[in-house]
């Protein structure tokens, strides 16, 4: 209850003025904490009258349970001279305003204590701030969706990544990751049941969602091609011309390199666009079968007619398919590894056992890249046996 022998203090009622022109509301507590002044702002805020306010302690104000964090407070207060800390005011319907209690003991010309506590209304940012919880957590409800969406996603695209196989007197080993949860890498290793066996590597341009999109259709189209097409260079040209007609988009391209072994595997016949070359090594010593068209997709010129490469194999030839993402890496210097690197390390890896000198080239990257993985990386290493 309020206590109305207590008096405001000449010295305040001089300052009256001032206070009551401030934007926050000023309360002023005795050595007694009972309320000595309060200004207009905060007796709106609380809905009192200035009388009733007027010799108020807080256990008249707030609710017991309240008490004793208040007095925790005004201990920290009292020891450090000052205090701030969020908490609310207790409006005479009932309603919690939130607030930030900002106090500090301050010595009046009378020479008696006081305790000057400002009082900041924080209901504005406490709504802004529930609204961004919402939003925060409609944001997190659909980033889970997504991140659900994209493990199904990544799955799905590594199922459609070549498997080791044998086929006549081939033996592939395979490795495809993304640098992404999802990427624009795919590779077919694809055999035509006795006759030929088919194996494509494809780099679409791009990272995430949309190259992943893009590769999967590509990657449907070649599948089917494959059944139809009779060498390497036309599969280029109507896979070129499918984008083109079907799919066109600006910027958008893809590079490919496609092998159709026969005889058993002793015969290979390649083409390739945009691609680094594929590494034959072949009792000691390497050969580059480069990419004789450019980029594939983006413009209409490209994958004209391009001379196949016939190559004769014989038993203990290697034969490694790959995309940039393996060469185009970069040593802590800021070296990139390139093709001349790779073949050192597939040089040097030759003679192992194909799942071993698979990985070995794995781990030769690795150790020279410096930072994370930057691109989609497929590869895919034949054995002539």
């Amino acid at each position: 209850m309020p206590n109305l022998s207590i008096e405001t203090p000449n010295w305040l009622l001089q300052m009256e003025n001032i206070l009551e022109e401030l934007n926050e509301g000023v309360v002023v507590l005795d050595s007694q904490l009972r309320v000595v002044f309060a200004n207009e702002v905060f007796l709106q805020l609380a809905l009192y009258e200035r009388e009733e306010m007027r010799g108020r302690t807080p256990d008249a104000i707030f609710p017991p349970e309240d008490i004793p964090y208040i007095m925790r407070q005004h201990e920290l207060e009292h020891r450090y001279g000052r205090n701030r800390h969020e908490f609310y005011i207790p409006r005479k319907d009932g309603e919690k305003i939130p607030v930030i209690v900002s106090s500090r003991e301050v010595q009046g010309p009378d020479g008696r204590d006081y305790v000057l506590i400002i009082v900041t209304d924080i209901r504005e940012q406490k709504r802004v701030e529930a609204q961004l919880r919402a939003s925060n957590a409609l944001l997190e409800d659909r980033q889970n969706e997504i991140e659900a969406d994209l493990a199904i996603a990544a799955r799905v695209q590594q199922s459609l990544a070549p498997h080791a196989l044998a086929w006549k007197n081939l033996s592939v080993e395979a490795y495809y990751s993304p640098a992404h949860t999802i990427g624009g890498d795919f590779g077919v290793v694809l055999p035509q049941h006795d006759k030929f066996l088919d194996v494509v590597v494809c780099d679409v341009s791009g990272h995430g969602v949309g190259s992943a999109l893009m590769a999967n259709r590509i990657y449907s189209e070649t599948l089917h091609a494959l059944e139809q097409i009779r060498e390497p260079a036309s599969l280029l040209q109507r896979l070129h011309a499918f984008v083109q007609d079907r799919i066109p988009q600006e910027s958008f391209y893809f590079t490919m390199a496609a092998a159709r072994f026969s005889d058993g595997g002793r015969r290979m016949t390649f083409a390739a666009g945009g691609q680094p070359p594929v590494i034959l090594v072949s009792n000691g010593t390497i050969r580059l079968l480069a990419s004789r068209t450019g980029i594939l997709g983006c413009l209409p010129e490209a994958a004209q007619p391009a001379a196949i490469e016939e190559v004769e194999l014989v038993p203990g030839d290697r034969l490694v398919f790959y995309t940039d993402g393996l060469v185009e890496v970069f040593n802590q210097s800021g070296d990139m590894l390139g093709v001349d690197g790779l073949e050192k390390i597939v040089l040097q890896s030759a003679t192992r056992a194909l799942p071993e000198m698979k990985q070995a080239i794995l781990d030769g990257v690795t150790a020279w890249r410096h930072g994370i993985m930057a691109d989609d990386v497929s590869l895919v290493v034949i054995e002539v046996r």
